[in-house]
């Protein structure tokens, strides 16, 4: 029978940028993870989506591991070369998520860059509503990350859709059933908000979870402030912050929530470099426990 805990599955993004994703998923492909994300960082660099998405499933063969959702991150909204290239790096992957055996496609708004956060909502529109007509035809949904790329709400680069109340006004925009939210606790704990009450009231848009964690330091926080030398939060690997995983699990299974939990990892600042993978396999488990572990079927 099929195992209920999967319905939840956790898994690991992989970078594709430099072509060698489907390499980089043999490799580790007997680890344990049950998912990949294949990513792109702002361009795909002119591969062939079509075999890269074939290759990929290749690699994972007959094993029980899934690649539901594949990332396109960059700034789709404004004009300069690299924009542009993000932009055909996101109809590209909605056209060719399913060589992947995706059915999300993730990645950034896009922002006017360097101008308040509500001055992006006519430029959002226009390129969403289209990319989302052009995703629902292809049965693809779009999820957009909830980092802020170092942005806030009067400037930035990169993204809109760090924060609650910019989801209101990005779903107001494109109403459509297939837009969502590429969710993690991280990205809003570095602004100090609560993650945990987002999921009741946004698990119906959250389409993909990313597995990161942060590490607040109050201490920091009650001498210092959060605007002086001294690092008030860093982002972890999920087993090594703050988050309380079976907390968010639960929350999300109490919501109806299923999918793909996949780790990003790159950005903790003790299981990093050689620490990588150890890091990551640590995630994998703790993620695992958090969602119940192995279902019994007794």
């Amino acid at each position: 029978m099929s195992d209920p805990a999967k319905s939840i599955r956790i898994g690991t993004m992989i970078s594709a940028s430099a072509g060698q994703a489907a390499e980089r998923i043999a490799e580790i492909a007997d680890q344990g993870f049950e998912s990949f994300e294949p990513f792109f960082w702002q361009t795909t660099n002119g591969q062939d989506i079509a075999e890269l998405g074939k290759r990929c499933k290749e690699a994972i063969g007959d094993r029980d591991i899934t690649i539901s959702t594949i990332g396109m991150f960059g700034n789709p909204l404004e004009d300069q070369e690299m924009d542009r290239q993000t932009l055909q790096g996101w109809k590209d992957c909605i056209d060719n998520a399913h060589h992947f055996g995706a059915t999300c496609v993730a990645g950034f708004t896009g922002r006017i860059r360097n101008k308040p956060l509500t001055e992006s909502l006519p430029q959002y529109r226009k390129v969403w509503t289209e990319l989302a007509q052009r995703a629902a035809d292809k049965g693809v949904r779009i999820a957009f990350e909830n980092c802020a790329m170092d942005g806030n709400w009067q400037t930035g680069d990169w993204n809109i859709a760090h924060n609650p109340d910019a989801w209101e006004l990005m779903f107001n925009e494109t109403p459509e059933d297939n837009i969502g939210l590429e969710w993690e606790p991280c990205h809003q704990m570095v602004y100090l908000i609560d993650p945990l009450p987002q999921i009741r009231k946004w698990a119906h848009k959250i389409f993909h979870v990313h597995g990161k964690d942060a590490t607040i330091r109050w201490d920091v926080i009650r001498e210092h402030g959060i605007f002086g030398k001294h690092s008030f939060v860093f982002m972890r690997t999920p087993g090594f912050g703050d988050s309380n995983w079976t907390d968010i699990i639960s929350e999300l299974r109490l919501a109806g929530w299923s999918g793909s939990i996949d780790i990003e990892g790159w950005h903790d600042p003790v299981y990093r470099d050689a620490l990588e993978m150890t890091g990551q396999l640590y995630a994998l488990k703790h993620l695992q426990n958090a969602r119940g572990g192995s279902y019994a079927d007794v």
